[in-house]
């Protein structure tokens, strides 16, 4: 019994290494798959054959140029055999996006979140009838969907699918599995929204480099959030995201969102910095959401010499700094990623980042760590998103056809 358990495991596990090789490169060719995935020649075909007759993969034929020889046989995923709804809460808005198994965009609406309406009773409701109109607009049924996957800044269980706490609704847990269900038969999804960021990016550079070993995101905005991945010992991704944000920093950056004194937040978040540039008293209650532009303000008086706008930016990098350089000494040495809509005052933060990670004897000694900005955000969240359904549903196939 151990035996065949372990065939059936082995097995699985090589349909899920056949089914992402081909929604990487879209059509492979037998000896393709084999050489993508290191699997034999036979393996490949028992695979190929019963995904194929399942309805998970179709089987083409490219003939050769000119006409001559045996056509070149390819493998496709079928991007109709599910779909895959995407869900990012944010400060501001809620987007909505549905994607094919192939991992296509096929719609996406937004809709504004409105600060007045407290709750997260409100919200699930208004939640649920979003996803019952993006079925409608593009007339597919519940049944169609595989995979429900939802993000947002904050504490995520990590079991199921709650949301512990947030900016958004903060102590007062949602928990979308309990939402969702029985109406919904797929998969609910529920991550943070910088781990997503990092899943996105440690794939992209695995796929770039054979060296990758890790990497680290962070996010600046109205939150600050951090994502880790880092390489297992058999090429997986161990992806999280620690609750950098509300690391103490010192209690003199003030009251956070989350209640208490000194967070990172409380002195890099966008409220901490608005704190900051016009000398509110550091126990005034954070604002909820300051806009763009009322920021965009704040780093133009920087950048024009304005001495408190200026010291304030230098206080949140140098907050980051700090935070990043502890983060640095519990882990390794890795590249770090700067995103979210904070890179648009990174010139501001710079030299405060550096001087937070030289306070540090790791980074004097090794000196610091490459830092890039990411600035495409939210793109990086989608292509999150669909690594991890994709994968997760990648494994439920290759259980259920194994």
């Amino acid at each position: 019994m151990l035996t065949k358990s372990s065939t059936e495991l082995v097995r699985q596990q090589n349909s899920t290494l056949v089914l992402a090789a081909l929604r990487r490169k879209g059509s492979l060719s037998h000896t393709e798959i084999a050489s993508e995935t290191a699997l034999a020649s036979a393996t490949v075909s028992a695979i190929t054959a019963e995904l194929e007759h399942a309805g998970i993969i179709a089987k083409s034929e490219q003939h050769v140029q000119g006409g001559r020889g045996r056509p070149r046989v390819l493998f496709t995923p079928r991007r109709d055999c599910g779909h895959v709804i995407v869900a990012r809460i944010s400060s501001d808005i809620v987007q909505y996006s549905l994607a094919d198994y192939g991992g296509t965009l096929l719609d996406r609406f937004e809709e504004a979140r409105h600060h007045d309406l407290k709750g997260t009773a409100t919200f699930g409701q208004m939640f649920a009838a979003a996803l019952e109109r993006l079925l409608q607009r593009s007339r597919i049924t519940k049944e169609d969907v595989l995979a429900i996957s939802i993000s947002s800044k904050g504490l995520v269980a990590a079991d199921g699918a709650r949301l512990i706490w947030s900016p958004i609704f903060g102590r007062e847990e949602l928990d979308f599995e309990e939402l969702l269900r029985p109406a919904w038969r797929a998969k609910i999804m529920l991550s943070n929204e910088t781990l997503l960021v990092a899943q996105a990016l440690a794939v992209r550079a695995q796929e770039e480099r054979e060296d990758f070993r890790a990497l680290a995101a962070i996010s600046l905005g109205h939150s600050i959030g951090l994502g880790l991945a880092r390489q297992g010992r058999h090429g997986d991704l161990d992806v999280s995201a620690p609750n950098f944000g509300h690391m103490l920093h010192t209690s003199s950056a003030g009251l956070c969102r989350c209640g208490g004194h000194g967070c990172i937040e409380a002195a890099a978040g966008f409220y901490g910095i608005l704190r900051t540039a016009f000398e509110v008293p550091s126990d005034t209650i954070p604002a909820k959401f300051v806009p763009l532009s009322e920021m965009d303000k704040i780093a133009a008086s920087a950048r024009q010499g304005h001495r408190m706008a200026g010291y304030a930016f230098r206080q949140a990098g140098i907050a980051l700094g700090n935070g990043i350089s502890r983060m640095l000494s519990l882990y390794e040495p890795m590249p770090i990623f700067v995103t979210g809509p904070g890179t648009r005052y990174f010139d501001l933060l710079h030299k405060g980042l550096e001087e937070g990670l030289g306070q540090s004897l790791q980074v004097r000694l090794q000196g610091l760590p490459e830092i890039a900005v990411a600035a495409d955000e939210q793109r990086l969240v989608f292509d999150g998103h669909l690594n991890r359904a994709l994968s997760t549903i990648d494994a439920d196939i290759a259980a259920g056809h194994g």
